[in-house]
C-alpha cells in the first residue's frame, strides 16, 4: 500500500520535532546565535566592527560580520553574530 504523500505542514512539523531532538523546551537550533545589526556612516561602522571583535574575539565566540551591505544613502547596514558566552 502506498503511503499518503505529505504535506507542507507535515514537513514543516517533522523538521521542527527534529530541530528540537535533545534540546531544552523551548529553545531552537537557532537561538543558540546572538544577532545585532547596526546601520552606521562607513568609517564609524568600521570602528563599531573592530570594537565588537575585540569585545567578542573570534576564537572565543565565533564571532562574525553575518551579512553587510551598502545602503543608498552611503550608510553601512551590517549583522554581526556570535555565541552569548565564551565557554
Amino acid at each position: 500500500m502506498a503511503q499518503k504523500p505529505f504535506t507542507p505542514t507535515d514537513l514543516a512539523r517533522r523538521m521542527a520535532e527534529r530541530s528540537q531532538s535533545g534540546r531544552s523546551p523551548g529553545k531552537t537550533a537557532f537561538s543558540q546565535w546572538r544577532r545585532e545589526t547596526y546601520t552606521l556612516p562607513r568609517l564609524e561602522a568600521r570602528e563599531k566592527a573592530r570594537e565588537l571583535f575585540s569585545r567578542f574575539p573570534k576564537a572565543a565566540y565565533m564571532t562574525e560580520i553575518e551579512f553587510w551591505r551598502e545602503l543608498e544613502d552611503g550608510q553601512i547596514e551590517f549583522t554581526l553574530r556570535r555565541l552569548p558566552s565564551a565557554d
